[in-house]
């Protein structure tokens, strides 16, 4: 039963992850490949702050600002690229918080990680602790939903699926539409931060290879396996990738290819994603196309 506990939590914190990042890339249409930097970003910030004697309620409100400045920054120079040049631009800065993760030995330790990050002291630690954790997550992660739903049913939402559709026709309805992405990209950054947030208080441990590019093509897959542009597809992707990843786990495997595991894992990804993208780019979820230009 606790495995399950601990299976439910990764899912759940995924959804979150995999939410955030389905309003860029679903409902935008930002191929943001750099949306890792916010989920690392919190998840350093927040752990930083709780292990230096910060209350874990104003580490959080720290980590998850953090995320929002750092994404609104990113905003700025990047949104004046669009198409391959903007994921681009976004991958590139995946790789440089990654960098700073991996080198800022001084405050990040580096390759060794940050361990004993606390978790609140209502909740607890080891075993027992996981059916609070698990309540905590499953609440963070509707309150996720219910957040995204409402600004994606708003004026402003039907405003993010015309840029989406074709940018030109909301400049055309007078529509701000650099305004309107930033928006997108720091409301999208700050639930990525919450949700590493979230992964650094549970795990208790954190290291930049929890941040590297198989990680952005695992919550990608998550958004465009569930239904990219939906509400529930990405809750559902996550679910379904995160149970395929464990389902691996016992698949039993000689020992003298263990090494080989985690390389073909990240191989299976990227094949998966490739396919649903040529074959049902929709996902499990389609999205349904209700709306028209003249109600955004």
């Amino acid at each position: 039963m606790d495995y399950f506990y601990h299976i439910l939590i990764i899912c759940l914190i995924y959804s979150i992850f995999a939410q955030s990042l389905n309003l860029e890339l679903g409902f935008t249409g930002l191929y943001n490949f750099g949306h890792i930097a916010f989920f690392g970003i919190g998840a350093y910030t927040s752990a930083l702050l709780s292990l230096n004697g910060v209350p874990i309620p104003l580490a959080v409100v720290g980590a998850i600002t953090l995320a929002g400045i750092a994404g609104a920054l990113l905003a700025i120079p990047t949104l004046r690229l669009s198409g391959d040049y903007f994921g681009i631009a976004t991958l590139v800065f995946a790789e440089m918080a990654h960098l700073v993760f991996l080198n800022e030995r001084d405050i990040t330790r580096g390759p060794m990680g940050l361990p004993n990050i606390p978790r609140p002291d209502w909740i607890g630690s080891g075993i027992s602790s996981l059916p609070r954790f698990l309540i905590v997550t499953f609440v963070a992660a509707a309150l996720t939903f219910i957040l995204l739903r409402r600004i994606t049913n708003s004026p402003y939402g039907r405003s993010l699926k015309v840029i989406r559709e074709d940018e030109f026709v909301a400049q055309a309805l007078g529509k701000n539409t650099s305004l309107i992405k930033t928006k997108a990209i720091v409301v999208g950054s700050v639930l990525a931060g919450l949700a590493g947030v979230i992964w650094a208080h549970y795990i208790t441990y954190i290291s930049p290879a929890d941040f590297t590019l198989q990680e952005t093509i695992l919550v990608l897959l998550c958004v465009v396996l569930g239904g990219k542009g939906t509400h529930l597809g990405p809750v559902v992707g996550a679910f379904v990738i995160i149970f395929f990843a464990e389902f691996i786990r016992f698949i039993p495997i000689p020992s003298e290819y263990i090494r080989f595991v985690a390389p073909l894992q990240g191989m299976t990804y990227g094949f998966i994603l490739v396919i649903m993208m040529l074959k049902r780019p929709q996902g499990l979820i389609p999205e349904s196309r209700k709306f028209t230009t003249t109600n955004a």
